[in-house]
């Protein structure tokens, strides 16, 4: 019997070579081993000790079991399919490996009650989930139960849902509401232990988690009316109140503010003291919608007279839905939007909430800001934030001598008394392209030879730390070796401790003379590139 198992794993297998290119270049050894392995055990009620172990994981193929009692353990069973095996009373560890088609191996134990005595102690917890609508967790515990079925008690669903004793289980109802939801503890006995609870299934009414954070973009390429990433158009009234049984206030997240619009059914923005707006330069309209049980939200740009054209985009629920949608779906439809002054959004059905971050006009930079970093640009703006006591600006350069003849360098001003960890970043709007080499070299001039040069990049957008820095970043050193001249100092980001193609950093910073307070000196910076 193992070795049909084995025929039909290499049949598995071959199928997959054969259809993945006609060259049969497959890495077998790229094939992750299986992941989440689990599995369901349950026992009839005849006191037979008969058990059933259904297991379950991603990326196999085939499971075998070790039942724990000493037995020889099963054949191979593909997934999806079921082992049984019969049980004396007692306690037993059996253990599950699931296979994929490489032959890469996950092992998994579980305990095995099988016990003739009706379960006890029947202990049951039953939650709402935080995030998600109608979302509701059973977790039951009882002595002598190897597992557990849930009712949960909806028009049209009679099945139960099964689970191991002491392991959680969750169902979305299709409605919020109270439900009747029974839980049967079962053990190898015929005699079962029940649990009856009325519990009210709840919609999430507001947002858990902040909106996605917008990109770095050029002032120019923007027209910013709601949110804390760019500067936003002052004077836009955001509940106009024309006349509809929409109410608005600001939700606090944390705080990140945000718009909440509620009992929907059609509300306006005016922009800007209702004077118009030429959006006609920019490509997109964007804005993140969160709503619990809205499916739709039109969208409506209004010029004087009025004239108005709509586009009605679907949102998902219980998570943040990003909308862009093209300023052509607008002209398209014969609207002229050199003098936009209203937006309306419309609830579609009327009635449900919604909260809105980040609505700005946008379109595509000409040019941006991303690594080689020359500053030589006329159109686009270096904006350096200087921190610990460093101001930092863009000047002219003031040796053009030796490795550096540019015109336009970054300097950075260490005064007396500045932080050991003083420097300055900036935002870059092109996040940093690994195939372009992961090397960086700096063009720097430096008042001291044995200056400690640091170079970070971070991922703006990842979760901040206690004093509000980006958690994910990397670090790398260089030291100056001359005094008053240019030199190119190489860091090499790929060996620096956390780095990973993976991240999309967005953000360079610049600490020059780390670790020693500031005298009064200033150091200057041109050509950030990368190399192979």
């Amino acid at each position: 019997m193992k070795k049909i198992y084995f025929i039909i794993n290499l049949f598995v297998l071959a199928t997959m070579i054969g259809c993945a290119n006609d060259d049969l270049n497959v890495d077998l050894d790229g094939i992750a081993a299986p992941a989440k392995v689990s599995v369901l055990t349950t026992v009839t009620q005849d006191n037979t000790g008969k058990v059933t172990f259904l297991p379950k994981g991603e990326g196999v193929s085939q499971f075998k079991i070790n039942f724990g009692d000493g037995s020889a353990e099963s054949d191979y069973v593909q997934a999806g399919g079921t082992v049984t095996h019969t049980y004396k009373e007692g306690v037993y560890k059996s253990k599950v490996t699931a296979m994929n088609v490489s032959g890469k191996t996950t092992e998994i134990t579980q305990d095995v009650v099988v016990s003739f005595k009706a379960p006890q102690n029947l202990q049951v917890v039953i939650t709402n989930d935080l995030t998600v609508s109608k979302k509701v967790t059973v977790k039951a515990t009882a002595d002598f139960a190897l597992f557990y079925d849930v009712y949960f008690g909806e028009a049209g669903k009679p099945d139960p849902i099964s689970a191991n004793n002491g392991e959680s289980v969750s169902y979305t109802y299709q409605q919020a509401g109270v439900y009747t939801i029974k839980v049967v503890a079962k053990s190898a006995a015929v005699q079962t232990t029940e649990y009856t609870q009325q519990f009210e299934a709840i919609l999430v009414l507001n947002p858990t988690t902040s909106a996605p954070t917008p990109p770095n973009r050029q002032a120019g390429d923007v027209i910013s009316i709601y949110g804390s990433k760019y500067t936003n158009l002052a004077g836009t009234n955001f509940y106009p109140n024309w006349g509809q049984s929409t109410t608005l206030t600001e939700f606090d997240l944390n705080g990140d503010k945000m718009l909440n619009y509620i009992n929907l059914n059609y509300e306006g923005i005016a922009l800007a003291d209702n004077t118009t707006i030429d959006v006609s330069g920019m490509e997109f309209i964007h804005m993140d919608v969160w709503t619990a049980d809205l499916p739709k939200l039109e969208i409506s740009l209004i010029k004087p007279g009025p004239d108005e054209r709509a586009v009605t985009k679907n949102l998902t629920a219980n998570q943040w839905t990003s909308i862009d949608i093209p300023i052509s779906a607008y002209t398209s439809q014969g609207l002229t939007v050199a003098n936009i002054f209203q937006l309306k959004l419309v609830g579609t059905p009327a009635g449900a909430s919604i909260f809105i971050d980040n609505i700005y006009f946008y379109k595509a930079p000409a040019e941006a800001i991303g690594l080689p970093l020359d500053f030589e640009s006329s159109t686009l703006t270096y904006v350096w934030g200087g921190f610990g006591n460093v101001d930092a600006s863009i000047v002219t350069n003031p040796s053009k001598t030796g490795t550096n003849v540019s015109d336009k360098v970054v300097k950075l001003d260490k005064k007396a008394g500045a932080e050991v960890w003083g420097g300055a970043s900036l935002n870059l709007e092109n996040t940093f392209d690994y195939t372009k080499g992961t090397t960086v070299k700096i063009n720097v001039w430096s008042p001291k030879s044995g200056a400690d040069i640091l170079y970070k990049m971070e991922v703006s957008t990842s979760p901040k730390d206690g004093n509000g820095n980006p958690t994910v970043f990397i670090e790398t050193h260089a030291t100056t070796t001359v005094t008053n001249a240019w030199q190119v100092l190489t860091f090499d980001v790929a060996a620096a401790p956390g780095f990973s193609t993976a991240n999309k950093y967005d953000r360079v910073i610049l600490f020059p003379d780390f670790g020693v307070a500031g005298t009064g000196t200033t150091y200057y910076f041109d050509d950030i590139k990368q190399s192979n």
